[in-house]
């Protein structure tokens, strides 16, 4: 099976640049969602985006019309009957991505595959929610997907090797650089990054600098691009508290205990850059 259409389900922030990357590499794309509003917002960005790409000469406005054509929007799942391949950038809950992957299995085609955006949940147990667990996989983009490179590529223990290669390979015709790994607890990046976000904010917690100060600190000492808190902001500090959950609930290990001070700010709504306000302000 050649891959030729791609379904994202949810248009946030990883749905939308997911399905910008998949239309801009000619594969004709759907992307659904639960509101219309929150598929035309997620329009306008890719809009947007495409839009700074022509007055940077990236592209030309010939690539950005033909982008936007093979983009369709539906609230309706059975329109990703037909695709070849589904990425699902749903929330970062367990219970979501099921809901997500029961209702995948009953309208997709036998062949197609199923993927999931998650950072952190296991790809075993997503794939319980579905009768084809060898076409269940991980395909981890980074955000922002439109820049960042890397994909991991997660495999659970019945994923097939073929479907494996061929999100590989569907990785590549991203523009992307993939990296196989095993299913695992917040795979290899989360599982690095995110106890040292946490970290970072324990240090704040304790007093131990200010954020300005852990940042440089990190960026001067470890030759960080960005401070691990500037980076909690563009991540999402509800993102950030979803996956130290994950992996402190999978491993038993007061090491992945989130810090009080990062759960009373995803309590408070300072979600970091999409919300305006977070270690940092934004305009």
């Amino acid at each position: 099976m050649e891959i030729e259409r791609v379904g994202v389900v949810g248009s946030g922030t990883m749905g939308h640049g997911i399905a910008q990357v998949s239309a801009m590499s000619g594969f004709e794309t759907v992307i659904l969602d639960v509101k219309q509003e929150f598929l035309d917002g997620a329009m306008k960005r890719i809009s947007s985006s495409l839009d700074k790409m022509v007055e940077k000469g990236k592209i030309t406005k010939g690539v950005k019309d033909d982008t936007l054509v093979r983009i369709k929007t539906t609230l309706d799942y059975n329109d990703l009957a037909y695709c070849d391949i589904v990425i699902e950038a749903a929330l970062e809950k367990p219970d979501v991505k099921g809901r997500v992957f029961r209702q995948l299995d009953s309208v997709c085609k036998r062949d197609a595959i199923l993927a999931t955006n998650t950072s952190s949940i296991s790809i075993d147990e997503i794939a319980k929610f579905t009768k084809r667990p060898e076409k269940v996989v991980g395909m981890h983009f980074f955000n922002p997907v439109q820049v960042m490179k890397l994909v991991e590529v997660v495999k659970g223990k019945r994923t097939s090797d073929d479907v494996a290669q061929k999100v590989r390979e569907l990785s590549e015709k991203m523009g992307k650089i993939p990296v196989i790994v095993n299913d695992a607890p917040g795979f290899v990046s989360n599982r690095v990054l995110m106890p040292m976000i946490n970290e970072a904010v324990f240090a704040l917690h304790e007093g131990v600098s200010t954020k300005e100060g852990i940042d440089s600190v990190m960026k001067l000492g470890a030759n960080h691009p960005m401070g691990p808190l500037e980076l909690a902001d563009l991540v999402g500090l509800d993102v950030c508290l979803d996956i130290m959950n994950v992996l402190h609930s999978a491993f038993k290990d007061n090491k992945y205990r989130p810090c009080p001070l990062l759960a009373k700010m995803v309590k408070d709504g300072k979600l970091g850059r999409k919300t305006g306000e977070g270690f940092y302000r934004y305009k």
